[in-house]
């Protein structure tokens, strides 16, 4: 729900982890929390960052999908028609981040010093993707790194997808940030 206060559009929501409570901490932190990327009449608007310090700013986010066990199996044993399924979905996290801005209408273009992505199975059929990403600036990260570990699962899909289409993409989340005015954050598992 929105509610006018000196020109600034508020906004009152409550967020968690699946599967976790929710707590009075979070609640506080994200409770009338200005949206900074709308204007006076509820429209959207890209923020001006021009006149913001440009510090080290890292953020760290991950993805999770899930597939059959043949599936599984091909990726590991690198046998898929396609390639190396691993190898593809590491370079299209970091094609991602790099991209993020023609593809979310609202993020800065920005300089992007570095972009490490990790892999690491979980059980033998489910793949998780850890994607980092660094910049020196005057915005945040976190879209960059969400949207390649978004891309590095849907590689995977991409890339598996005659072997199963019954494939689940999830647990898509911020892990981490450092930098900036809004401070940092670390998800607490």
């Amino acid at each position: 729900m929105f509610r006018r206060n000196a020109g600034v559009q508020e906004v009152s929501f409550t967020m968690s982890t699946p599967g976790e409570p929710h707590t009075g901490n979070q609640e506080e932190q994200f409770t009338n929390a200005a949206l900074t990327h709308v204007n006076d009449l509820g429209e959207a608007k890209m923020v001006n960052v021009g006149g913001k310090e440009k510090t080290n700013r890292t953020a760290t986010a991950c993805s999770s999908i899930s597939m059959s066990k043949s599936a599984g199996e091909a990726i590991r044993s690198n046998t898929l028609e396609k390639g190396d399924c691993v190898s593809v979905a590491r370079i299209a996290a970091i094609q991602a981040a790099k991209q993020t801005s023609a593809l979310i209408p609202l993020c800065h273009l920005i300089l992007i010093d570095s972009v490490e992505v990790a892999h690491s199975w979980v059980s033998e059929t489910e793949l998780k993707w850890v994607v980092t990403v660094t910049s020196t600036g005057s915005t945040g990260v976190e879209m960059e790194a969400l949207t390649a570990a978004s891309v590095a699962a849907l590689a995977v899909y991409d890339m598996c997808k005659a072997i199963d289409r019954s494939m689940i993409i999830s647990q898509v989340m911020l892990l981490a940030k450092s930098g900036g005015s809004r401070g940092d954050f670390q998800r607490s598992e």
